[in-house]
Parts: C-alpha cells; sequence; structure tokens
C-alpha cells in the first residue's frame, strides 16, 4: 500500500492518486456488508447545498447514506481517513477541519455527470475521497470514475474493492459513468472551517 506521505506528495503533484489496497478485501467487504444492511435507509442523491438542493436525475442518479463517525461498522475506513486528514495537515498544512462522507450505491444503468466537488460560492470541501466496496468488477462493469486531468486527458479508475482515490475537490472535473452492475463506494470530503 502506498504511504500516507506518498499521498500528500501526490496531492502537490499530480494532485491525485489512485491507491489500490486501502482497505483489505475483508475490510472492504465488511464495509459492503454493513452498507447492504442498511440499503433501507438510502435516498436518492441531489445536487447544491441548502436552498440550491435539488433531485435531477439527468446529472446524478445514486443513492446515499450520510454518515458519522459514530456508524459501528464504518469506524475503521473512518479511523483510516482520520489518519490520512491528519497527515494532510502536517504535510501541507491546508487546515482540513472534518470529514463528512457518506455511502453511495449506483444502481444497475445509473450515472453522476461530469462536476466539481466545490458548492457555489463556497471553497470549504478541500479533498475529495472515494473508497470501494466492490469485489470482483471487470471491465464489462463499466462504473469507472473519470477524472479530468489537467493536461486536457481523462483517467478511467475502476471501482475495486478496497481501492482509494484521492484529489482535490476544486481542480479536477469529474463523473461516474454508467454502471452495468451495482456498485458501492464510500464517498467523502476533507473540509476547512468556512470564514
Amino acid at each position: 500500500m502506498v504511504s500516507l506521505d506518498a499521498i500528500a506528495d501526490a496531492l502537490v503533484d499530480p494532485g491525485w492518486v489512485e491507491i489500490p489496497g486501502f482497505l483489505s478485501e475483508r475490510e472492504a467487504d465488511a464495509l459492503l456488508t454493513h452498507a447492504k444492511a442498511r440499503r433501507d435507509d438510502f435516498s436518492r442523491a441531489g445536487i447544491g447545498r441548502a436552498g440550491l438542493h435539488q433531485l435531477n436525475a439527468a446529472i446524478r442518479s445514486d443513492e446515499v447514506l450520510w454518515l458519522d463517525k459514530e456508524d459501528g461498522a464504518d469506524s475503521l475506513a473512518w479511523h483510516r481517513l482520520e489518519e490520512l486528514r491528519a497527515v494532510l495537515n502536517q504535510a501541507l498544512f491546508l487546515g482540513l477541519a472534518e470529514l463528512e462522507c457518506h455511502l453511495a450505491v449506483y444502481p444497475e444503468g445509473s450515472f453522476y455527470a461530469r462536476h466539481i466537488d466545490q458548492h457555489r460560492n463556497q471553497d470549504t470541501r478541500v479533498i475529495t475521497v472515494v473508497l470501494y466496496l466492490n469485489p470482483d468488477w471487470r471491465d464489462e462493469h463499466g462504473g469507472e470514475l473519470r477524472l479530468y486531468l489537467d493536461d486536457g486527458t481523462h483517467r478511467d479508475i475502476r471501482p475495486e474493492a478496497g481501492k482509494l482515490v484521492v484529489f482535490m475537490s476544486d481542480r479536477f472535473e469529474h463523473e461516474v459513468l454508467p454502471a452495468k452492475r451495482e456498485r458501492w463506494s464510500l464517498t467523502g470530503w476533507y473540509r476547512r472551517r468556512a470564514v
């Protein structure tokens, strides 16, 4: 597994990193089992925040369950992500105050159109983290994270169990390509306090 310090280095340049094996298969499966047990608590995902929040299936068709650090089986992933937050703060002086995250499920055929992880007129989301929970994912299943890079190219990242993707929230547009089977992840943002 890539060291947490190496993740900090990658966020400086090129601004993103993909880490296979951030969770073991067993750890990812435990989180997936927990997520599936709470499936009835998920709701349609929206776009925008507060008064601008809306549901728009032409842009986004996943379902989410917002989490906090008290969420039982999620504590291992949360603990590892909090360790990463501490390293990033120490190495990059980002002032990351908290982690907000949700579990996400993309039913077969669902997607999330190209977007950036900054809400309009807010800069509190600094770093995006996506942790995948999908065992035995193959190319034909689709559902890749397409990350649009600074040089005008893109990188498609397969959502394989245990893999973590980390990138600067205000820098990289991205999308989730249509999934051909159910696709699960834990998605979060390291946030700074609003001033």
